[in-house]
């Protein structure tokens, strides 16, 4: 499918997964990354607020420097009984998060935040991912290859991640980092995008 659009799309991320997914379902977009920190003061316990601020925090840095464009933020964390797994830190805590997690159902979360003129449109996605039972051969040799590095959770689903899952309970793409549906949704809700044969267009 193609889109077309009310206004140029900026993705406020440098996330090849998530740029990757939304070249997927065809919405036209450019990449400016917000390089705002990831580290935010969890309040209450509510995970989701949690990673919606986050993602509003990566959609307002961009709107700033371009506000008359429809800006979109992400962010995806992982959490399992009441504790959160970001990025590690290290390949030593990389193992540790995933023998962890080895056998359990954990929890990730996007939230994703559009911006434009001001207004902000922000929502979240969850999904149950349950991991098999993993012997200490598998978890090394993962993070030896260096792919839980820069994925919070340790873990990337859409790669060789995937050999570490039994099963999902959720939108898959929601775990690799854009829950296009959802996305996608609400895009056209807010008329920010159309089918080029289909929806009602507004121009803002």
């Amino acid at each position: 499918m193609n889109f077309k659009v009310a206004k140029r799309v900026i993705l406020a991320s440098a996330s090849p997964r998530r740029k990757k997914l939304l070249n997927m379902i065809g919405i036209p977009f450019t990449v400016v990354p917000s390089n705002v920190s990831e580290e935010l003061e969890l309040e209450g316990g509510d995970f989701a607020a949690y990673a919606r601020s986050l993602a509003s925090r990566k959609a307002e840095a961009v709107a700033s420097i371009h506000p008359n464009d429809i800006v979109i933020g992400a962010d995806t964390i992982v959490v399992h009984e009441g504790k959160l797994y970001p990025k590690p830190k290290s390949k030593e805590q990389a193992k540790q998060f995933l023998n962890e997690l080895s056998g359990k159902t954990h929890l990730v979360i996007t939230g994703v935040a559009m911006y434009i003129n001001d207004g902000i449109g922000v929502f979240s996605v969850e999904t149950s991912v349950t991991f098999r039972e993993l012997d200490a051969v598998l978890i090394d040799a993962y993070v030896d290859s260096g792919e839980p590095m820069d994925k919070a959770g340790a873990y990337g689903i859409q790669s060789a991640g995937a050999l570490l899952v039994d099963k999902i309970d959720g939108d898959y793409y929601n775990v690799v980092g854009l829950p296009i549906s959802k996305l996608t949704e609400h895009l056209r809700r807010y008329a920010f995008i159309a089918l080029k044969d289909g929806d009602p267009f507004i121009d803002y």
